[in-house]
């Protein structure tokens, strides 16, 4: 921004705290997202996409897909089914041990995970400098994460530390119990034990259960990745934070098949890709994106990253990459009697392929944007609310204003929306002073206002209005569709 456009637009500070409940009332009032069926009093962390919503969430989509599909040559995408043979499930681990450790408040009747607990109170003990109780209680943890009964080993070491619910200082504490938090039901006439299936937990399953299908067909060779965008649910013990953590949610993921030997090379070839992505791409800021690097590994990695995003409430995950090694295809080749291995059609060599997994939270992400776009700031001394979303990821491109509806005005703009809709998804706005129009579209993200006045009839120009500076500039009628396709590269 140029020294000029900084004496126009001045920030206005906005204590972090402030932000989520101004987010949460800006995404109903203006159509991003709404409570899941509010006249019944809704459902616990289910939400619905508005107009807004919708379409900011397909672009985000888009832009992922066209980042791994079209962009690798090697990349295939997929679509599977969301119910699975239950023997799926069991190959992959998720009956036996998907489970969070769970303690309820008895006083508050509030529910909480064990270990979120024990790690917050860790986190406190770091903040407030405490060195000797950081070392001896994250000592503690591991012993107690790793016991045979890790249930009663993690409630006792809550009850010797003294630990609080943050939320509520509130400590009487139930037994700690293991809860599954896949959803199960019952396919077919006859609720029984052998009619059970569940709703996927993860997408990647699908991904790894046609791999030998989506070789074939499409005629790839390792290394070579599979890429989907689909719904799952889990049952979460703890739930909120707006959009962040729901029980359905949707998954971006990709499965890079790789040869043993080789997958670290292609993990760090990732890595530098997935964290440009969210800066090049959506144009989150790069000072909001910070690597966390997992100490602790899931079963079936040897190294793990994850992308966490500075929120309001913290700084969280929005994307996961694992190098997963071979587990997933052993467990099917085991489970379902059928041959995973990869032939190397050059050196008849025979293996199972390493996996370096991406897997990024679209809800996660959109929430991420908003927060990144959220800005109050004051355009010549007039305050606003203003969302700066990337053109590229923005659901409305343009609004096109007439100056009055009278005088030609009005006709003159409503053809070039229809015009312009052809390409892009633009709005027509003439209802309330000009004024009041531009803070509309501020306030939704809206990156172009394109204003027709008495000059457009007169010299075919058009006004065009910069979201972020407010600042306008003319140009030629017949150089608004090109002008918006040149700023959504």
């Amino acid at each position: 921004m140029s020294n000029s456009e900084q004496k126009r637009v001045q920030s206005l500070n906005l204590p972090p705290d402030k932000v989520m409940h101004k987010l949460v009332s800006l995404a109903k009032r203006r159509g991003f997202i709404f409570p899941s069926s509010e006249i019944y009093e809704g459902l616990s962390s289910c939400f619905d996409y508005g107009p807004l919503g919708s379409e900011l969430k397909r672009n985000i989509k888009d832009l992922w897909w066209n980042s791994m599909t079209r962009r690798h040559h090697n990349i295939v995408g997929i679509d599977a089914s969301i119910m699975m043979n239950p023997r799926v499930w069991e190959a992959s681990g998720h009956v036996s041990s998907f489970n969070d450790p769970m303690i309820d408040d008895k006083t508050t009747k509030r529910r909480y995970r064990a270990d979120h607990l024990i790690e917050n109170h860790i986190e406190k003990l770091r903040r407030e400098g405490k060195e000797e109780d950081l070392l001896r209680v994250q000592t503690a943890y591991e012993a107690a994460a790793g016991a045979t009964d890790s249930n009663r080993a993690l409630y006792e070491m809550i009850m010797a530390e003294g630990i609080k619910a943050q939320d509520t200082g509130s400590g009487d504490w139930t037994e700690v119990r293991q809860f599954n938090l896949m959803f199960q039901c019952n396919m077919g006439a006859v609720a029984d034990t052998s009619s059970i299936v569940y709703l996927r937990p993860e997408t990647a399953q699908g991904i790894f259960v046609n791999f030998h299908n989506v070789r074939e067909s499409s005629r790839m060779k390792v290394p070579f990745g599979i890429a989907q965008i689909g719904k799952a649910f889990r049952n979460e013990i703890v739930k909120g934070n707006f959009i962040f953590r729901m029980v359905e949610f949707e998954q971006m993921e990709m499965q890079f098949f790789v040869k043993p030997g080789t997958q670290a090379e292609a993990f760090e070839a990732w890595r530098e890709e997935r964290f440009n992505w969210y800066t090049s791409s959506l144009g989150i800021s790069r000072e909001k994106l910070h690597w966390y690097r997992h100490d602790k590994l899931a079963h079936y990695a040897d190294l793990a990253y994850d992308i966490k995003f500075e929120f309001p409430f913290g700084i969280e995950e929005i994307e996961g990459i694992h190098s997963r090694t071979d587990f997933d295809l052993k467990q099917h080749q085991e489970f379902s009697g059928k041959n995973m291995e990869y032939i190397d059609q050059l050196t008849n060599e025979r293996y199972l392929p390493y996996v370096v997994e991406t897997s990024a939270g679209c809800d996660r992400l959109f929430l991420a944007l908003l927060a990144d776009a959220y800005t109050e700031d004051a355009v010549d001394g007039e305050e606003r609310v203003v969302l700066r979303l990337s053109p590229k990821v923005a659901p409305v491109k343009a609004a096109v204003l007439p100056l009055m509806k009278k005088g030609g005005m009005g006709e003159a703009a409503a053809k070039l929306h229809d015009e312009l809709s052809t390409d892009f998804l633009v709005q027509y706005d003439d209802a309330g002073s000009i004024g009041k129009r531009y803070r509309r579209q501020d306030e939704i993200g809206t990156p172009f206002c394109i204003t027709v006045d008495h000059q457009s009839l007169e010299e075919h120009t058009v006004t065009v209005r910069y979201r972020d500076s407010a600042l306008q500039e003319r140009i030629d009628l017949s150089r608004v569709k090109e002008f918006l396709a040149s700023k959504l590269v």
